[in-house]
């Protein structure tokens, strides 16, 4: 698929179909190709399954049925805490067919988060693995929880098994009417600061997904020859992630996709991508940069047709060596848990590394200032922004009036991300709005400056904050984590900002580097740099 961005950018229409929901969207795939590949799963102990678009309607149906008889409802808040498995889809569809609300939770969550999200929400059922059970138990009777539901096991006190709820249980349920503007779930923000935001998203969500992430990042349409397809998308089922890719896209379009349970290892993923025959893969640029530490990974024989990144910008080192190994150019995507894809490097576009490509057709994303609602000047910083009347954005924070006063007040929906805008049209990713370096009137983008640090051979991660100065206001700091072989000394730091002055411009050289065991993370991976700010401070401020 080539895409004519300048003729999409001036065609595109939103056409959302009057009753559209997901559930009924499966319908129509098993009506229409109910023995295609939907799932093919793997797990990291040799099990296989495989989940035909037919079975995907069975189960879905089977399970709907099973939690009307527990007195699961409309607009109800079902939580799930699952990993990576077959029956993931039946579940969560299963919800939607009862009009009920996902809450998707994370492995890598404690019990103290189960906790916050039941009670901030008020859910009343959960699904969860029986690996995982322990971490609902630790606090089930703080929380409204009162239907819990096991996957994988057999019934045990207050849980009913998934296998026995819908065994037995038929084929066809009649749910309740539910249409785009139906509620569908509530994906909770990680933040920089306070407690996680309860995002809502409806049903049309995931229609948005199919026309903008599938076809302009992904490359794949409803109706398109998906014989020799294969989609990999190595997120997890509790990110927001998950509902872009393995359920906005390969669902919603009818692809088949694969997906695998267990850890990553750069060698075990490559093996699974030959021996798997994947033809796109969506994963994160941790992962990337893992693969091209493999001495052998150009030896791989690969089916790759297209390869995206998420989650984080892509430093250009592993983009140059795929293109050098398989021929295919990793292509970075932008967007959050309130979005779609804002921005893409689409199928067919001149990839500038560290880009995260063009606005996607439809959305209006621009860049304005982080104080009025005014478009920045190419070449500056400025905040990434969607209008506020856009399909392809939530609706709001669930339950959070405050939040949405806040947040919907003005033309745009503000980011928080920062960006600047080339004379190509490339947005280029700067840092988070409260992690912009001012250096002597200098503007910094974090991002520019961890980029430039990774590609010493001795930096394994970084990450860049400002640090009180007396004479230039702040000092761009470095918290580096040093690649295996390497020790932190002064010379190394010296080194270091040598390296740096050659690879940007000389004011955003880290004037102080400080080297760690490991930076401070969200559960989604993101680095909180809020956390070394305030080291900062306390080190060097008033």
């Amino acid at each position: 698929m080539q895409i004519d961005y300048q003729r999409e950018l001036a065609e595109f229409e939103w056409d959302i179909p009057e009753g559209y929901n997901l559930p009924a969207v499966i319908e129509s795939h098993a009506a229409a190709f109910g023995d295609r590949l939907a799932v093919q799963f793997r797990d990291d102990d040799g099990n296989e399954a495989r989940r035909r678009f037919a079975d995907l309607r069975d189960d879905m149906n089977r399970f709907a049925n099973a939690l009307e008889s527990l007195g699961v409802g409309e607009g109800d808040r079902v939580m799930h805490l699952l990993p990576r498995h077959p029956d993931v889809f039946a579940i969560q569809l299963g919800a939607l067919k009862r009009g009920a609300i996902l809450v998707p939770c994370s492995a890598m969550l404690k019990p103290k988060d189960v906790q916050f999200r039941a009670n901030d929400c008020e859910a009343t059922t959960i699904v969860c693995h029986d690996e995982l059970t322990d971490m609902v138990e630790a606090v089930a009777d703080e929380t409204p929880l009162d239907t819990m539901v096991v996957l994988g096991g057999s019934r045990m006190g207050e849980w009913e098994s998934f296998g026995a709820l819908i065994d037995g249980e038929s084929t066809e349920h009649d749910g309740p009417d539910i249409g785009p503007q139906s509620p569908m779930s509530i994906n909770y923000t990680s933040g920089t600061t306070g407690q996680p935001k309860p995002v809502l998203h409806r049903h049309r969500w995931m229609h948005c997904f199919e026309r903008v992430n599938g076809r302009y990042w992904w490359g794949v349409e409803e109706g398109m020859d998906f014989e020799d397809e294969l989609l990999w998308a190595t997120t997890g089922t509790g990110w927001a992630k998950w509902f872009w890719s393995p359920v906005g896209v390969a669902l919603t379009t009818g692809a088949p996709q694969f997906i695998y349970r267990g850890d990553f290892d750069p060698e075990t993923f490559l093996s699974l991508l030959e021996s798997e025959g994947v033809t796109r893969l969506c994963a994160v640029p941790t992962q990337y940069r893992m693969f091209t530490q493999v001495d052998d990974m150009a030896d791989y024989d690969l089916s790759l047709k297209q390869t995206l990144s998420a989650g984080e910008p892509l430093n250009r080192e592993p983009i140059q060596a795929f293109e050098e190994a398989f021929d295919v150019t990793p292509r970075d995507g932008y967007g959050q848990t309130e979005t779609v894809a804002l921005v893409t490097n689409y199928p067919g576009i001149d990839v500038k590394p560290g880009s995260m490509g063009k606005p996607t057709p439809g959305l209006g994303t621009t860049i304005i200032d982080t104080v009025d609602e005014e478009e920045v000047e190419r070449g500056e910083i400025g905040e990434v922004a969607v209008p506020v009347d856009s399909p392809a954005i939530f609706d709001g924070y669930f339950e959070k009036p405050e939040l949405d006063e806040r947040t919907f007040s003005g033309a745009y929906y503000r980011t928080g991300d920062l960006a600047s805008e080339d004379e190509d049209g490339y947005f280029f990713f700067e840092g988070r709005a409260d992690d912009i370096i001012i250096s002597s009137g200098y503007r910094i983008g974090p991002f520019e400056v961890e980029d430039a640090l990774v590609g010493h051979p001795a930096v394994a991660e970084a990450a860049a904050v400002d640090s009180p100065h007396d004479d230039r206001g702040n000092v761009v700091k470095a918290y580096v984590i040093l690649a295996e072989g390497y020790d932190g000394n002064d010379e190394l730091v010296e080194e270091l900002q040598e390296y740096m002055k050659e690879e940007t411009a000389p004011y955003k050289y880290p004037r102080r580097i400080e080297f760690v065991d490991e930076l401070p993370k969200t559960s989604s991976g993101k680095i909180r740099r809020i956390e070394l700010r305030d080291r900062e401070m306390s080190k060097f401020g008033d």
